[in-house]
């Protein structure tokens, strides 16, 4: 390591589960501002290819289960999504997908920050906050997001 350059990153035992909980070396991380920090934290690093928890000046490597970052709010008028780590991103109707995991929906954001995006995963309230904008078309169900009727692709 020379002067200057962070330590080299390697995880540490903390895992960022699908479900939006973390744990650290198995543990359950039960106390709220920690977890809150934690979900504001986190960072992709387009270099490392890795993710990482960022508080002040100490990030380590996080395992992360299946996105790293959740959808916590839907803006259907804007079109927008208020994400975990505090940041707002376009919603990408076309990118809408189940989950191989339990089938809650997930999205791709932070498109600029690696080739084809970074998978959100919707909370079970954003969900229910999209699936409620969805309508019935004679092409099939359909989401107006934005002001712009898109057709919902196959979920």
């Amino acid at each position: 390591m020379s002067a200057g350059q962070p330590p080299q990153l390697s995880p540490f035992g903390l895992v960022l589960h699908h479900d939006g909980s973390w744990t650290h070396e198995g543990h359950p991380l039960t106390h709220e501002r920690l977890r809150t920090a934690f979900d504001r934290g986190v960072r992709w690093l387009p270099a490392e290819r890795k993710y990482v928890v960022q508080l002040g000046r100490f990030r380590g490597e996080i395992e992360v289960e299946e996105a790293a970052f959740f959808v916590r709010e839907v803006d259907l008028a804007g079109g927008e999504v208020a994400l975990s780590d505090g940041s707002r991103a376009p919603l990408d109707t076309a990118s809408l997908r189940p989950s191989p995991r339990d089938g809650a929906l997930l999205c791709t954001v932070k498109r600029d920050l690696a080739e084809g995006g970074l998978p959100a995963r919707f909370t079970h309230a954003a969900q229910s906050e999209l699936l409620a904008a969805v309508a019935d078309a004679p092409s099939g169900p359909v989401l107006v997001v934005g002001g712009r009727t898109t057709r919902l692709p196959p979920l």
